[in-house]
């Protein structure tokens, strides 16, 4: 690479997809394939820009809002049967048409949730340092391989089936996650395709290896994103918003003999509001009741609130654009199904402890802390850690 020559990250992302629709955009633990892609290479030492190519106007805008550069992929290099590196070579004629040199180029997988920023800083690297010409991440294994013949018969692929020795002493193979590839911009355009000269590997987790393909993936995706909760990470997120019953409650309600209800609050979630709005922080309370005890805890804590609202997105837009604030910079805050389509359109989607399995599987941030047991003030605290 010459002193003017970038390493760009090349994210390919269409917006059509069979198997899993709108796949791009679907969301694991929380966060959109496209915007964890764009994260994973924006992390990455040695990464100066990330590109999202794509043909799809949703996907142009999370990508952009992400930190990407957006470059608009035509049509024909964007159905079933277009190739990656149609994609890729398309996206380094169009920087270069912009005066942007290219040296080395890491293509990334949107469709690989969990791509360590590490391992693409490793090939970036091994690239840059003329190492190898080309590079792809893999994780060892330890497995025996084996085809059908044409007679549908079972034969050994790497192993001879009459010896079984111990995993010690067997010679490890290499899986190719599809997660990231690296390579010289130059050599990619002579070879037309991804492995050309000297190929090397970047080792890689197991874990990286699962690709999204259909549904099942997705969920098992999700299912392994919410083992590493983080409960301690800040969230960056400077506006906050939060249904009510089952948020700032415990979900239950006393009625008296005249159908008077009260709730059940926690006084330390009182103190985490107050402390955001001494910190200037926007905050809402959004709720399907239209019950005066929604309102008069709202006015205790000094807090706007919409109540009585049917349609939580809507209203959510409406008063986001009021306030010029981006859907992006908001941490919704939900407990039930009600909550899933609010939570889908905004950057930090926040569950409680005790949500519906549906809300936690859509919630970038599950709490530690139930609804009404002090699941306000963990997110205050973990929004003021962050500024």
């Amino acid at each position: 690479m010459t002193e003017n020559e970038l390493t760009v990250a090349i994210i390919p992302a269409r917006g059509g997809s069979k198997g899993v629709p709108g796949k791009n955009l679907r969301r694991v633990g929380g966060i959109s394939l496209v915007e964890r892609a764009v994260r994973a290479a924006a992390e990455a030492r040695g990464v100066d820009l990330v590109v999202v190519s794509t043909d799809d106007a949703e996907i142009a805008r999370v990508a952009a809002a992400a930190g990407a550069r957006v470059i608009t992929r035509p049509a024909g290099l964007s159905s079933d049967t277009a190739t990656s590196e149609s994609a890729v070579l398309h996206a380094l004629d169009a920087l270069a048409a912009d005066g942007v040199l290219v040296g080395t180029v890491v293509f990334v997988q949107a469709t690989s949730p969990f791509i360590p920023s590490e391992g693409i800083a490793e090939a970036a690297a091994h690239i840059a340092t003329d190492r190898y010409d080309s590079v792809f991440s893999a994780h060892e294994t330890y497995g025996f391989l084996w085809r059908r013949d044409a007679d549908q018969l079972a034969t050994a692929v790497n192993h001879d089936a009459s010896n079984r020795p111990r995993r010690q002493d067997r010679e490890p193979h290499h899986f190719e996650t599809g997660a990231f590839y690296a390579f010289t911009a130059d050599g990619f355009r002579a070879a037309g395709h991804r492995f050309f000269g000297r190929i090397g590997i970047v080792d890689v987790p197991e874990t990286s290896a699962i690709e999204i393909d259909d549904e099942h993936q997705l969920a098992v995706a999700d299912a392994l994103a919410a083992l590493d909760p983080a409960p301690d990470a800040p969230i960056p997120a400077s506006v906050l918003v939060t249904d009510f019953d089952g948020v700032h409650t415990d979900d239950t309600a006393t009625v008296d003999t005249e159908g008077r209800e009260s709730v059940r609050v926690s006084r330390e979630d009182g103190m985490g509001v107050s402390r955001l709005r001494r910190a200037g922080i926007p905050m809402l309370i959004l709720s399907t009741e239209l019950n005066p005890v929604v309102a008069r805890r709202a006015e205790k804590l000094q807090v706007p609130v919409l109540h009585g609202i049917e349609d939580k997105t809507a209203a959510l837009e409406s008063w986001a654009a009021e306030n010029g604030i981006a859907l992006a910079d908001i941490a919704y805050v939900g407990n039930d199904v009600n909550d899933l389509a609010a939570l889908d359109i905004v950057g930090w989607p926040i569950a409680v402890a005790n949500a519906h399995p549906a809300v936690r599987a859509a919630a970038r941030v599950v709490l530690t802390r139930r609804g009404g047991e002090g699941a306000v003030r963990e997110v205050a605290e973990r929004m003021l850690a962050a500024r």
